[in-house]
């Protein structure tokens, strides 16, 4: 073989090898640098203090969905390279019900042009998480990705404690909530949704100490314990806690019917004896003898007109994500006007039903409650029961039982929802290819 044919032969190596590389940090970046966006968002660290009562978020922020927009065509584009057999199995009938029974209750909304916003942010986001798990060659790789996001989130989060406690912390001068006065937030803007993140951190950073760096999974194991705990979100602490535990069981209980029984059984109870005890005489009376506030901070009133409001429209709803602060409060009777301030019901299956009717709830129950534990269920009997199968099992889990307490389900790039989409659509694909290691 001739000198020139060799250098030919090389330089064509060098050029895959060169374009492999670059490819390798183009999918670093986009699934490190999506999880950050989602977490953090382009307006971290909120002035609470500017913020005016009854300020209520449209969805209509455009550098979000621009920089969702294209992170979703990249990220798709991405996966089809080399995941398009993944890709193809979230064609669903479950899912794509879903999908078009929401277009549905767009089109139906009492405000279409708010309920298209939001629909347009949310399929982006669901573009995105869809992908996510496509874009790792290997299980190290994935935990390399997520350990970089967690870090840097967590850094980002006590950097703002540190150097900017009045926008990282709860401040009594706070127009809204003056009570929360030094509660931790870091770079969220509220400390349910911290506690609630740094809750699911804190199952990441088991799952990448389990899967061998002990160093970084511990940091994030004692970061996030740490920014949980002084965040006060007794919910989500106390959900915590109660996922390890329940999780744990299911390598004991291998049966599906007992998995459910024992995981969904809790969100059954957490349903009736919040919302369920407006709707109950008896369930009201049982949660006064709990050791618990059975007004539940005021939600009562909220639950209470909320459930008036979808009785007149449960077929349809209001619209996908378009009840609160829509045309469906122009004439509120005397002693509600405060409806016309609230941003959500604080209970997600809730907020589905008034969005998307009956039927909407039904599917979305389907599709994220008995799906992904079905999905679960399937990666364990395939082989893919280990640290990455338990990790996703807690955070779809843990986000299942919040959502009793707190509506994210569909809320565009909420940094729960977003996490909590990352896990439901990882348990997918862990039930149908194996994972290299």
């Amino acid at each position: 073989m001739s000198q020139l044919a060799i250098t030919s032969q090389l330089r064509i190596v060098a050029g895959g090898v060169w374009r492999q590389q670059v490819l390798d940090v183009v999918r670093c970046a986009a699934f490190v640098g999506a999880l950050v966006l989602a977490w953090i968002s382009l307006r971290p660290f909120a002035d609470l203090g500017e913020i005016q009562i009854g300020e209520v978020s449209t969805g209509n922020e455009a550098p979000t969905y621009l920089v969702f927009g294209g992170l979703a065509v990249l990220m798709i584009v991405l996966a089809a390279r080399d995941n398009m057999r993944g890709l193809a199995t979230l064609l669903t009938p479950s899912f794509l019900l879903f999908a078009g029974w929401v277009c549905v209750t767009v089109v139906l909304s009492v405000d279409p042009a708010t309920s298209m916003r939001r629909f347009v942010l949310t399929a982006c986001v669901i573009a995105v998480t869809s992908t996510m798990l496509l874009l790792p060659r290997s299980q190290n790789e994935l935990m390399r990705f997520l350990s970089i996001a967690a870090l840097i989130l967590l850094a980002v989060c006590y950097l703002g404690i540190l150097l900017a406690p009045q926008f990282a912390i709860h401040q009594a001068t706070d127009p809204q909530e003056p009570l929360l006065a030094g509660d931790w937030r870091g770079a969220f803007g509220h400390k349910n949704v911290a506690a609630g993140v740094m809750a699911m951190l804190l199952f990441l950073g088991i799952y990448i100490a389990r899967s061998g760096a002990l160093l970084s999974g511990a940091v994030i194991i004692g970061l996030s314990s740490l920014f949980l705990f002084h965040a006060a979100g007794k919910s989500s602490l106390t959900l915590c806690f109660a996922v390890l535990l329940l999780t744990s069981l299911t390598s004991v209980f291998r049966s599906f019917w007992v998995r459910a029984i024992l995981l969904l059984t809790p969100l059954l109870l957490l349903n009736m004896l919040s919302v369920g005890t407006v709707m109950s005489d008896g369930l009201a009376a049982v949660a006064k003898l709990l050791p618990l506030d059975s007004t539940f901070t005021g939600r009562t009133d909220i639950w209470n007109f909320a459930l008036d409001a979808l009785r007149q429209r449960l077929a349809t709803g209001y619209g996908f994500v378009a009840f609160w602060g829509s045309k469906a409060f122009e004439d509120l009777p005397a002693g509600k006007e405060w409806a016309a301030f609230a941003a959500h019901s604080h209970n997600g299956y809730l907020d589905t039903a008034l969005g998307m009717g009956l039927p909407g709830l039904i599917l979305l129950i389907v599709v994220l409650v008995i799906v992904p534990l079905r999905n679960f269920q399937q990666a364990d009997q395939g082989g893919n029961n280990g640290p990455l199968a338990m990790a996703l099992l807690r955070i779809w889990l843990f986000g299942l039982y919040l959502s009793a307490m707190e509506s994210f389900f569909l809320d565009r790039a909420d940094p729960l929802w977003f996490t909590f989409l990352v896990a439901v659509f990882g348990l997918h694909f862990l039930a149908r290819f194996r994972v290299r290691e």
